[in-house]
């Protein structure tokens, strides 16, 4: 016949739209015409396809071929309509049969040799293609296992375009062909930090053991060597391994940035620390061709550590407020736009001035007021307005190092913190439950204030005290009110108390450790 057609998936951010790829051939001199917005990786693939299949051994037609991708207004970008493109040609010659093509999902670039090549973003087109009522989908031999984690779905592993057409009923001789092997790395590395290794600072641990009952964002100022970085690195481990919906997003993005996925889901949280030097597109995402995830998409269930917070530039902190609130960001550009996940849990570390020695006892600080206001206004209010944790860490001295030595206490361990908090969010779960929300941060503050759970009036005093004298705003009561719940969790209380409240507003507007 010389019309076919087969079916192929285009990603917006972790969305996948199916785009129908239809081949006809036509009579007039030999040529190659692809047609549907493709980008210009994409507009390469008639160079690819027509060396890869001479070479597999099933070459195109001499005819003029005509390629269209549609919906012809939805943008295409990548190599991974190869093999859709090739198996849609090999169907309108009549070298593979249509009815198998035309049921059939194909991912995958094609080299020249005519063999697979591994592409990213596998895992979130097999679910679109699920999604969309699909009942086989043909990838990489190097994309199989990650394909293989969406159930419901018929996965066929293929070493080049030979086998693929073999795989529809093509009438050619197997060929055996070396699969070309994806470069995966590890998901963490093979052991994490222990919180154990933190002495002293009780006070600071039991706000990180807070932080990560709730989901809350959390600022950390003090001195250099105070500890800071070795903390904000072992809240991590803190969290509990993430599942279901979780798990399968946070796999998700990470086959979209090309870190490789293996035949398991993404189980703990990520960690992203990018350097204070970052840019704005580089933590928020972006790019002028290709739409890329930044670093507040790969922390999704995670954490963002920004270490030397003071040290970035305003607009590029100012650019998290936005998906801080939302749990998304989308980015526009003139080719399009893409929305991705953005749930992450904001970690700020900072010194107190240029110095670092503002407020130490055992240091002079050399800064001016003014060089410390500027330095500290790097972070603006509405930024850590978002903030519902903020932490100032001091050095220990000998005599609290000695004895905080002496009693190392079993309980100081990740595992040990860990299991609290996934007590307190299995409390916070059940309460929560027909509601959508699963964290205490992610809670809406009117349904807090409404109906039975809103606190007691001796409860809430201290709070409406601090609104009323203006020194937190109507967000920040809120998110104090989200924290004293978390307080409320993690002492296995049905409800705060004026206590919870009470160091859920010493929490919030900073305390000594």
């Amino acid at each position: 016949m010389a019309l076919a057609r087969t079916f192929a998936i285009a990603l917006d951010g972790v969305r996948g739209h199916v785009v129908e790829v239809e081949a006809d051939i036509s009579a007039g001199l030999p040529a190659f015409v692809l047609i549907g917005l493709p980008d210009t990786a994409l507009g390469e693939s008639r160079k690819r396809v027509g060396a890869a299949a001479v070479n597999a051994g099933c070459p195109l037609t001499q005819k003029k071929l005509t390629v269209n991708l549609s919906p012809a207004a939805l943008p295409k970008q990548g190599s991974g309509f190869d093999l859709a493109i090739a198996i849609a040609a090999l169907s309108a010659a009549g070298a593979v049969p249509a009815a198998s093509a035309a049921r059939s999902v194909h991912l995958g670039e094609l080299g020249l040799d005519g063999r697979l090549r591994p592409v990213r973003g596998v895992l979130p087109a097999v679910l679109a293609a699920r999604e969309a009522g699909f009942d086989r989908v043909l990838v990489p031999s190097g994309n199989a296992d990650e394909a293989g984690l969406v159930d419901g779905i018929e996965v066929v592993g293929v070493t080049g375009l030979r086998a693929a057409a073999i795989v529809h009923g093509a009438e050619f001789d197997p060929l055996e062909q070396e699969p070309v092997v994806a470069n995966a790395t590890e998901h963490r590395p093979a052991e994490e930090p222990d919180m154990v290794d933190v002495t002293g600072n009780e006070e600071a641990v039991e706000a990180l053991v807070a932080a990560a009952a709730g989901g809350h964002h959390l600022a950390m100022m003090g001195p250099p060597g105070a500890g800071k970085t070795m903390l904000a690195r072992r809240l991590p481990t803190l969290l509990p391994d993430l599942a279901g919906a979780d798990a399968l997003e946070a796999t998700c993005i990470r086959s979209l940035t090309g870190l490789g996925v293996g035949s398991e889901l993404v189980r703990r949280p990520p960690f992203e620390a990018p350097h204070h030097t970052a840019s704005a597109v580089s933590l928020v995402g972006g790019g002028s061709g290709r739409i890329t995830p930044g670093a507040i998409v790969r922390a999704t269930h995670g954490v963002l550590f920004l270490d030397e917070a003071a040290e970035f530039p305003p607009s590029v902190l100012d650019a998290l407020r936005q998906p801080l609130e939302n749990g998304s960001i989308t980015i526009h550009r003139a080719s399009g736009a893409a929305t991705f996940p953005a749930r992450f849990q904001l970690v700020l570390a900072s010194n107190p001035c240029p110095c670092g020695h503002y407020g130490s006892s055992d240091a002079e600080c050399t800064c001016s007021p003014m060089a410390r206001r500027r330095y500290l206004a790097r972070m603006s209010g509405p930024l850590l307005d978002r903030v519902d944790i903020r932490l100032t860490v001091r050095r220990l001295g000998l005599a609290a190092l000695r004895s905080a030595a002496e009693s190392h206490p079993s309980r100081r361990t990740s595992r040990h913190l860990r299991a609290r908090v996934e007590s307190a969010r299995a409390r916070a779960v059940e309460r929560l439950q027909g509601t959508g929300w699963v964290r205490n941060a992610d809670v809406a503050g009117s349904w807090l204030r409404a109906g039975e759970r809103r606190l007691g009036a001796s409860a809430i005093a201290p709070l409406d005290r601090a609104l009323e004298r203006g020194a937190i705003t109507m967000r920040g009561y809120d998110r104090t009110l989200r924290l004293s719940w978390t307080l409320a969790d993690l002492d296995d209380a049905s409800s705060p108390d004026v206590d919870h409240v009470g160091r859920a507003l010493f929490l919030r507007r900073g305390i000594s450790a």
